[in-house]
């Protein structure tokens, strides 16, 4: 995220990346489904709970083509579902058009996401938060 301009900050495990968003809430989440402390349906029923909880597009990261899994990340109030392993690409095209128009808006946006491992095959080891939008690109 941070290659394609996102200010990107990361939380350890599920209980820190929702004490984060209760600081200051992010515009968009990259969030795992496995996470210590608190896995991502928990992380994401809470966050939906809380004020302003409704306000960030959560994409949930799911290491499988689990129907179910995808359908109780949605159910759970996720916006957007990713399978890994994933690349730049796929992650631009999850991102980049409500950057693009939180750009527009004169907005900055903010994401959390997982750790390092979050593109890859197995389970992340954390949830992720970008915190700034990359600059508006020309038509």
């Amino acid at each position: 995220l941070e290659d394609i301009d996102f200010i990107v900050d990361e939380a350890e495990d599920g209980q820190e990346a929702f004490d984060k968003c209760r600081q200051e809430m992010p515009d968009a989440i990259l969030l795992d489904w496995h996470m210590p402390i608190m896995g991502g349906i928990e992380f994401l029923k809470l966050l939906r709970a809380y004020i302003g909880g409704q306000t960030p597009r959560v994409v949930f990261c799911v290491t499988e083509n689990d129907i179910g899994q995808i359908a109780l990340a949605l159910k759970s109030g996720a916006s957007d579902y990713l399978m890994k392993p994933f690349d730049r690409e796929i992650l631009e095209a999850k991102f980049l058009p409500q950057a693009e128009e939180l750009a527009e808006a004169g907005a900055d946006i903010a994401l959390l996401a997982g750790l390092a491992k979050l593109a890859g095959p197995g389970p992340a080891s954390a949830p992720i938060i970008p915190t700034s939008a990359p600059p508006a690109r020309p038509a």
